[in-house]
């Protein structure tokens, strides 16, 4: 793609909803200040949605409307595709593959897409000569991918923790601050527009396990993989969770986390016990933070809004810009796609960590005896043990934490405790991340 000559960028959009309207926006309300940065004129030419008369609070006359987006391919005018219409198939990977195919640039905000095709995207991509780019697909306004692919490529990358979905982060920051219960917090979330009616996608992990897998690919040169991503939600954590969470100096906050160990390298989405005197601890509400730990540079952060309107739209416009100044120049995972070996990762049961279990036992003589044996069956050792008052459904709480020890022993003594006559219910487990 030109940058020194008079050339335009010409965009056709995919995808008209918050992202893409914030998109329009930004492009119409910045035209002199992109064309600037960008080194010519940006202009879109064409749009695409599955509805024309709905209200955007853009004005749109002035494009060519396509109903089905891939048509847009054909104008040989367009020279970049913005793809922001969503999913790991279907329209979004058609238009995808139709676009690099002739030669053409490819932003996209679809975590999915990448996920799941970003090698063969990326093969293609420099097969043909094109751009593909995809900052917005991560971590909303945060520019984690460019700070992985660029500002950190001296480095090998020890590992990626983060905080990658906004609405799990809102559902247990308003769990800690009012000592609500999940399904209230939830349905309230789902009223103010923080969570879809069908939160699936948010709340068991989903999303942040695509972004998960995203980053790792970033910072440690391999394919993509979300098949093999451990991943947990947020359903079962309970008001009673979160109080032990602060009795014992931590948060819980739902990970995403991608790092180097002695097994090699994991993967993994789950709610963990977060140190309160750690940088992730302190991001509240609906905002993402990622950390970065480099073996030169240490841990860096990025902290700021993971989703709307402004934060999306404006990583996908940086990318717009960033395709005008650099064409192909830069891979889009920031190593040349064929290198982006088939990504086994360490499976869960040989993750070494320290863990929070809690139970609801009866109130009798002997279950501590109980507890302690089939801790002792599994050689899990334990670090801390608390007993409180009666729970609420009857019984009592007992809430312990490990010494360091693999997953598989965690899993183990977890099975035995269910078959404890004094458990009354399935146990809670969390992981404690070590920060």
């Amino acid at each position: 793609m030109a940058h020194s000559d008079k050339r335009e960028l010409v965009l056709g959009i995919a995808g008209l909803g918050t992202v893409g309207a914030g998109v329009v926006k930004i492009l119409t309300g910045h035209a002199d200040l992109i064309a600037a940065r960008a080194g010519c004129p940006v202009r879109i030419k064409a749009v695409s949605a599955r509805d024309r008369s709905r209200d955007r609070g853009v004005d749109l006359s002035a494009y060519d409307w396509y109903d089905n987006a891939a048509d847009m391919v054909e104008d040989d005018e367009i020279n970049l595709i913005v793809e922001l219409i969503g999913g790991s198939d279907g329209p979004a990977l058609k238009l995808s593959q139709a676009a690099l195919e002739r030669g053409k640039g490819f932003v996209t905000a679809n975590k999915a897409l990448i996920a799941t095709h970003g090698k063969a995207l990326a093969i293609t991509a420099e097969e043909q000569g094109a751009a593909l780019r995809f900052e917005a697909a991560v971590a909303g306004g945060i520019p984690i991918i460019k700070a992985l692919g660029e500002g950190l490529a001296a480095n090998e990358i020890i590992g990626v923790r983060g905080i990658l979905n906004g609405t799990c982060n809102y559902i247990l920051t308003r769990m800690e601050n009012e000592g609500l219960d999940f399904s209230e917090v939830l349905a309230d979330a789902q009223r103010l527009g923080y969570a879809e009616a069908d939160p699936t996608f948010d709340i068991d992990g989903i999303d942040t396990a695509h972004k998960t897998a995203i980053l790792a690919a970033m910072a440690f040169g391999k394919e993509p993989n979300i098949q093999n991503l451990p991943t947990e939600g947020i359903r079962t954590i309970a008001p009673v969770d979160i109080e032990y969470a602060r009795e014992l100096g931590y948060r819980i906050k739902l990970l995403g986390v991608a790092q180097r160990t002695k097994e090699g390298i994991e993967t993994r989405v789950h709610p963990a016990m977060v140190p309160i005197s750690a940088p992730l601890a302190g991001v509240m509400d609906a905002t993402n933070a990622v950390m970065v730990e480099g073996d030169f540079v240490g841990q860096t952060v990025y902290v700021g809004a993971g989703a709307g309107e402004g934060p999306t739209a404006s990583a996908v416009v940086a990318d717009i810009i960033d395709v005008a100044r650099c064409g192909n120049s830069c891979p889009a995972f920031g190593v040349a796609p064929a290198t982006l070996e088939p990504y086994v990762p360490v499976p869960v049961e040989r993750h070494q960590g320290t863990y929070y279990i809690r139970l609801r036992v009866d109130d009798r003589h002997g279950v501590m005896a109980d507890i302690t044996a089939a801790l002792a069956e599994e050689q899990v050792s334990i670090e801390s043990m608390l007993q409180r008052g009666r729970a609420t459904e009857g019984g009592v709480y007992i809430v312990l934490t490990t010494h360091l020890t693999a997953e598989a022993a965690i899993s183990a003594t977890l099975n035995r405790f269910t078959k404890l006559e004094c458990v009354l219910e399935t146990p809670t487990m969390l992981r404690i991340e070590a920060f």
